[in-house]
């Protein structure tokens, strides 16, 4: 290279200058060679190999000198651990040589104990009902929900709440639904998220009595048979279901919710169709035509009974799986789930007759006649007694007739209703006529379904 190509010195007035460091002022660099202009990381303890050298030790805390009424005024502020560091010293040193004032420190800890107890993170899931209905309380809706539908809407709130703080991965955690048929238990295995797409295609029935979509589509030829309807439902979306089903299902809730309140409590009577069933007999108490198939079927007023109670027991398999506390619902809304199934029972009870399942009738009974009865008493939340009539639907029942007692408690009995717990292994005080408490057992047992 020519000498016109030789790089030219920096020069100008931006060139660093340091007359004390002559390496950084270029005497320490080639000739020619730039000079740098960023200076090199200083080098660390850590980098040497070195032991590192001991911190300083802390500064000893010196009690104060405290008169013993200061001191007794700061049992309160110390037991809150609200005292500054020397204060605590001073009052914890004179703990030590003071009875009273030690035996008063104790009783303040233990009362501190009490007003901060050790408690769950994890929110109470009746929090959201409680705060509504407190806030509903003070101002009343300009459309009220129906008293009838109100179980529906606070079990559909609670079960959102607990869907709201379960992860992505939980979802797809496993659920087996279990009910009863005939004289045994049943099941059917599948996940969180299949349950909400049960519940959604279930409280479909519901919605298509108000006018609403039906979420098995537009086929007006969807099955009512609620298995039938969650079968239908599982082959037709994705499956296995994942969270993608909680939008749907939430959004249907709200709709039945907000319909049925605009409609207000006169449609309380508007019929939910469950489907049919072929009954192996005949019967004098029923509608079924020449065919022996008997439509099923609910006022809207049960219905909503019906899907809140259904609502619950699901949850309650949901939190089983994701390992979550869930409570039973108000008493009030327990009371009404309970009334329903003991309404039911005297049906129910004649189908099994029927069908061979439960022990033939004593005799018939005219319509409103007194005939034999059963008294079932609730206890506990939502308790109360009924009295199930033993030969006829639509015979009268009342304590003058009655030959058998059973006790129960209202969540056992919701379980055994729901088929979670087989009519032997009920925990029920029993008196009287032993055929008679197993059929109604039994019959309480048939009331579940998928």
């Amino acid at each position: 290279m020519s000498g016109a190509d030789t790089p030219e010195p920096f020069e100008g007035p931006d060139r660093p200058e340091h007359p004390d460091h002559p390496e950084e002022a270029g005497t320490g660099t080639p000739e020619g060679a730039a000079v740098p202009r960023i200076p090199m990381p200083r080098s660390s303890i850590e980098d040497t190999g070195e032991p590192l050298p001991d911190p300083p030790p802390p500064e000893p805390v010196v009690p104060l000198v405290l008169e013993h009424r200061v001191l007794k005024s700061l049992l309160g502020a110390w037991a809150l651990a609200a005292c500054s560091a020397e204060e605590s010293a001073a009052v914890e040193d004179h703990l030590g040589d003071c009875g009273p004032c030690a035996q008063e420190a104790l009783r303040l800890r233990d009362a501190v104990g009490l007003l901060h107890p050790e408690e769950s993170l994890d929110l109470d899931p009746g929090l959201r009902t409680r705060v509504l209905e407190s806030c509903l309380g003070r101002r009343p809706p300009r459309i009220p929900v129906p008293e009838w539908a109100v179980p529906y809407d606070a079990e559909t709130a609670r079960l959102d709440a607990l869907l709201q703080d379960i992860g992505d991965s939980e979802w797809h955690a496993p659920v087996r639904l279990r009910w009863f048929e005939e004289n045994g238990p049943v099941s059917r295995k599948t996940t969180v998220a299949g349950v909400i797409a049960h519940l959604l295609a279930v409280d479909g029935l519901v919605g298509l009595a108000l006018g609403l979509d039906d979420p098995l589509g537009p086929d007006t030829k969807s099955p009512r048979d609620p298995s039938q309807r969650t079968e239908a439902y599982w082959r037709a979306s994705y499956f296995p279901p994942t969270r993608a089903v909680r939008g749907p299902w939430r959004e249907q809730t709200h709709e039945v919710i907000r319909t049925v309140s605009f409609a207000g409590g006169g449609s309380g009577r508007l019929p939910v169709p469950y489907g049919t069933v072929a009954l192996p007999g005949p019967d004098p108490d029923s509608d079924a035509g020449a065919d022996g198939v008997q439509k099923v079927e609910l006022p809207l007023r049960d219905s909503m009974v019906d899907r809140a109670f259904e609502c619950w027991i699901h949850a309650g398999d949901i939190a089983d799986a994701v390992d979550y506390p869930y409570a039973p619902p108000a008493p009030r809304h327990l009371h009404r789930m309970i009334d329903l199934a003991a309404r039911m029972l005297p049906g129910t009870l004649a189908d099994r007759r029927r069908s061979g399942l439960a022990a033939p009738s004593r005799g018939l009974v005219a319509a409103g006649a007194p005939g034999r009865s059963l008294r079932l008493e609730i206890e506990g939340l939502g308790g109360g007694e009924w009295f199930i009539p033993l030969d006829s639907p639509a015979a009268s029942a009342s304590a003058e007739q009655e030959v058998a007692h059973v006790a129960l408690d209202g969540v056992e009995f919701c379980r055994l209703a729901a088929g979670h717990v087989s009519p032997e292994e009920a925990a029920a005080g029993q008196d009287g006529d032993r055929e008679a408490i197993r059929d109604v057992l039994f019959a309480a047992a048939s009331l579940s379904r998928m």
